[in-house]
């Protein structure tokens, strides 16, 4: 089985063009993302065809559950599907997720942006297990080990908490209370978690916590989540650029429309899986 290891801004993805191939995709995902028995990558990008769509992606993580959609994992399938000529890099690219259809754009070498989507706020759409009567649902506070955190939920087809920290974000605790919220009964489909500290109207410092990864490097939905909720609050312009552990992304949002993320996606390396 022939592969394409592809990474954005630090997260990396294994994409194997699937059409007509049939497998047991949840268990390979296990395997050949596995940092030291497999290939290594934070997630596994398949490349379908579609009828809706010019192009289908699915993507699965590392411990074999599938996610809705993948900023950074569009970013790459279109680097891929420009590089091999399956596109044509001045077109407008239409690809259907689990969260919908998404359009990419080709600004020009590995530059791509992206159309993720409307942002949607409410409970059942997050989801979260909550009852509220005020929309957004901004600073919900949620106890942790003895730490109270401040939660903004946000929906971008996958479920997003964000948490903004006056202190660095390298001096939070990322891996030691990052699992314990993603798997909080709050919950029910997990969460990612963003923490982020805004350094201005423009540029926010974001870290990530996925679920079924684990801490990344980066993380499209998550630097859109965190510009929308800091947007909420006030807290930035409508354009913010989002520093991540791997790279700067950009992301812009109106307040009321679409969200769109800009940044690069960059070839590594093929070659053919034999397990």
């Amino acid at each position: 089985m022939n592969f394409t290891k592809l990474q954005a801004t630090g997260n990396d993805f294994v994409l194997i063009d699937a059409t007509g191939l049939e497998q047991d995709w949840a268990r390979l995902a296990r395997a050949i993302c596995h940092r030291h028995f497999g290939i290594g990558a934070d997630g596994l990008l398949l490349l379908l065809q579609s009828e809706v769509a010019d192009f289908r992606m699915r993507m699965f993580n590392p411990d074999g559950s599938e996610a809705e959609v993948c900023g950074n994992g569009l970013r790459c399938l279109a680097r891929y599907v420009i590089d091999r000529r399956l596109a044509d890099a001045g077109k407008e690219l239409t690809i259907e997720t689990t969260a919908g259809i998404r359009k990419v754009k080709s600004r020009g070498g590995n530059w791509f942006q992206i159309g993720m989507g409307v942002p949607r706020f409410r409970p059942e759409e997050i989801p979260v297990s909550i009852e509220v009567d005020i929309i957004p649902i901004l600073d919900y506070p949620i106890n942790v080990r003895g730490k109270e955190l401040l939660l903004n939920f946000v929906s971008l087809g996958n479920p997003h908490g964000v948490c903004f920290v006056e202190d660095s974000v390298a001096d939070f605790p990322l891996s030691e209370l990052g699992p314990i919220i993603e798997h909080h009964e709050l919950f029910p489909q997990r969460l990612n978690f963003e923490v982020a500290s805004v350094l201005s109207r423009r540029e926010i410092r974001v870290r990530v916590w996925e679920r079924g990864v684990g801490e990344t490097l980066s993380c499209g939905s998550g630097v859109c989540a965190v510009a929308v909720a800091a947007q909420l609050h006030g807290y930035v312009d409508s354009q913010v650029d989002v520093i991540v552990p791997g790279g700067i992304l950009s992301v812009e949002w109106d307040g009321k429309g679409e969200v769109y993320l800009s940044g690069g996606a960059e070839l590594v390396f093929t070659g053919e899986w034999l397990g």
